[in-house]
């Protein structure tokens, strides 16, 4: 990397990683959307006017009176005021503001650098996809919605996880890039065994966090509230009680909540182990910083998870817990990014 291109790319870089805080938060303001029952509020799905709220009386009771047609009114909420209503309408509308807010500022710098020639050839078709899964994310996310509008007062807990799997995917492709605008290649990179358990440690992170999505799309943080035993058992109760069998991985409660666990565990085991790996590497000092702190944050992210779990899901520790998970995944890449290839971003 010359120093022309350092200059030229730095300024990509900042923006591609104020995108990515702007996708850390919206995943997080997600979370509590959910754990505040606020994602069925707005019934429709409106990308340009829908960013102002109703403004009159009127509007409110216009928008109201559609809410309570929504099972989640007759089955969960009735009898619930306007302004209770007001509550939860406005932590699902600044979910949605905040979802805009990301498309306007990816969008609108990049057609500024493009337009000045500022990006290379070969980075156009990678911000041409992101802004294409963001599209694709928004519409997920309405796709979501709408299956908590019909019968069940829930969103489905397969779109629910799938929702958060593109923001992740989205968020790691951008902070991914952005990496490899900044840092320059290691002359001598560590051995292709500790990038592929690095690739290791990234990918059961994510798939954590996908179980996480069933946890939070089943409710399964609700029940079993002991720690470590699930009411006094490992395996428990009733974990293969639905039918077919493979219907209890996503949707039995016992059995997402355990699948969760046991992948916190395996993580327990894994990322110490690749610690005291990676500490037998002359690694560059950043390098060896970032493995360090990826595992201290395991042990927070870990206490989160606990607590969240014996103190029944409060939203303030279980919003830490979902962007602790985030900040995991992050150290995770980071590291995985610096022990790449000499060839290749």
């Amino acid at each position: 990397m010359t120093a022309a291109s350092a200059l030229r790319d730095r300024p990509i870089a900042a923006w591609l990683f104020a995108c990515c805080l702007l996708i850390f938060a919206i995943v997080v303001l997600g979370g509590v959307t959910r754990l505040t029952h606020s994602g069925l509020s707005i019934v429709e799905w409106d990308p340009i006017m829908g960013a102002v709220p109703p403004l009159s009386q009127i509007q409110w009771e216009q928008t109201f009176d559609k809410y309570k047609l929504t099972p989640e009114y007759r089955k969960v909420n009735r009898g619930m005021s306007l302004p209770e209503f007001k509550g939860i309408f406005y932590v699902e509308w600044a979910h949605r503001l905040l979802g805009r807010l990301i498309g306007v500022v990816f969008l609108v710098p990049f057609l500024y650098f493009l337009v000045r020639r500022r990006i290379t050839r070969a980075l156009v078709p990678k911000l041409t996809a992101m802004l294409v899964l963001g599209g694709l994310q928004g519409m997920l996310g309405w796709y979501m919605v709408k299956s908590g509008l019909v019968d069940i007062p829930r969103v489905s807990p397969y779109r629910l996880t799938a929702h958060l799997a593109l923001a992740v995917i989205v968020y790691a492709y951008i902070f991914w890039t952005a990496l490899g605008l900044l840092r320059a290649r290691q002359p001598l990179p560590p051995p292709a065994g500790l990038r592929r358990f690095g690739a290791a440690v990234t990918a059961l992170i994510f798939v954590l966090i996908l179980s996480g999505g069933f946890v939070a799309g089943t409710r399964a943080g609700f029940v079993f509230n002991t720690f470590p035993l699930m009411n006094g058992h490992f395996f428990p109760e009733g974990m293969y009680a639905l039918q077919p069998p493979w219907v209890n991985l996503f949707e039995n409660i016992a059995t997402v909540q355990f699948n969760h666990r046991t992948l916190a565990y395996l993580m327990c085991i894994v990322i110490p182990v690749f610690w005291w790996n990676a500490m037998q590497y002359a690694l560059p000092a950043g390098t060896r910083r970032a493995v360090h702190l990826l595992l201290g944050w395991l042990a927070v992210q870990v206490a989160l998870g606990i607590m969240t779990l014996l103190y029944v899901v409060p939203v303030p520790l279980a919003a830490a817990h979902q962007a602790g998970a985030l900040v995991l995944f992050s150290l995770a890449l980071y590291v995985l990014h610096s022990l790449r290839r000499q060839r290749g971003v």
